[in-house]
């Protein structure tokens, strides 16, 4: 009897979750059926390509068929980590994803926080507009300008440094190698900026007015508000961001690198997406190709992990 009576308190307590979960369902039947085109897009275009990883375990050759081909292990997974061109589009995929980041981070919060404080509207819907536009620009356009800037004759960079006399020549800066990941960070910090900044004004719009107002009676100015109550309220924003920042390192992209990029800084500018298209598409070398841009998936699964258990230990917003 004990036992029937626990077994039915169970059967009631799973009806009523289902009922609940139906319920839910129905309610947000309107929000699932918009989703259904975006799932079905990621499953077809995401996740339905991936059963060709198996081509990383393969010598594959175009041609062949996928299954037939022979097996041959790790074998491209060892030949990828004991070549030095590797290791060297690594270093220097991480050191540019890394600059970027961490200028794009601080630059588009300092942005968002001065559009914030702007009293003048009109003023504050300017600045907005003009620094948001160059993300809607393609790379070909943008590195173009950042060409044009830098150029050697009359290039406005030079231009001005030698005006203020702070050289004494024009410098040819995208054949130094020394300069290519400051030009990289800085395009993309001019590209991005405001983007990213529209998200940081999302968040500071929902902060509550009466903590501006409570700083003010006690005296706070506006670096105090700013400090104690604008930036602890978007850092969960900012945490998340970072997250998610963080599991794409590696992939930093290829446009820029291959637009700005030429042989004279080719060690500092080649990335690992470029790697994959020069040593193993262009070269008919798909199982390299895949082995390298399976390691890059797997890394950057790992560093979301890493990012959102820190996130965690720290007590700060995560993604799961």
């Amino acid at each position: 009897m004990e036992q029937a009576t626990v077994l039915g308190t169970h059967v009631v307590k799973t009806n009523s979750k289902w009922k609940i979960f139906m319920k839910k369902i129905r309610q947000q039947r309107a929000l699932i059926l918009i989703a259904i085109p975006i799932i079905l897009y990621e499953l077809l275009f995401r996740y339905f390509p991936l059963w060709g990883w198996i081509m990383a375990f393969q010598d594959y050759s175009p041609g062949d068929e996928l299954m037939k081909s022979e097996w041959i292990g790790f074998s491209n997974f060892r030949e990828l980590f004991s070549n030095e061109d590797f290791l060297r589009v690594i270093r220097n995929t991480l050191a540019m994803s890394l600059l970027n980041l961490a200028a794009g981070t601080m630059s588009a919060i300092m942005l968002a926080v001065i559009i914030n404080e702007t009293r003048n509207v009109v003023f504050k819907k300017l600045v907005q507009t003009i620094s948001y536009l160059p993300h809607f620009v393609s790379w070909v356009v943008a590195a173009n300008i950042v060409i044009t800037l830098l150029s050697i004759d009359n290039g406005v960079f030079n231009t001005i440094l030698m005006k203020l006399h702070l050289i004494d020549k024009p410098i040819l800066w995208l054949a130094h190698e020394q300069y290519f990941w400051g030009i990289i960070a800085a395009s993309d910090v001019w590209k991005n900026v405001g983007f990213g900044a529209i998200i940081y004004l999302a968040t500071m719009s929902a902060i509550d007015p009466s903590l501006y107002e409570a700083a003010s009676i006690d005296g706070g100015g506006r670096i105090a508000k700013i400090r104690y109550i604008t930036i602890p309220g978007i850092m969960p924003t900012i945490v998340i961001l970072l997250i998610m920042h963080i599991g794409g390192l590696l992939n930093t992209g290829f446009e820029q690198q291959l637009l700005l990029g030429n042989a004279l800084v080719r060690n500092v500018s080649e990335v690992l997406d470029l790697y994959v298209l020069k040593y193993g598409i262009s070269m008919g070398r798909y199982s390299y190709s895949i082995a390298a841009g399976m390691f890059k998936s797997v890394v950057s699964i790992v560093l979301i992990l890493i990012a959102n258990r820190i996130a965690k230990r720290l007590g700060q917003s995560r993604l799961f």
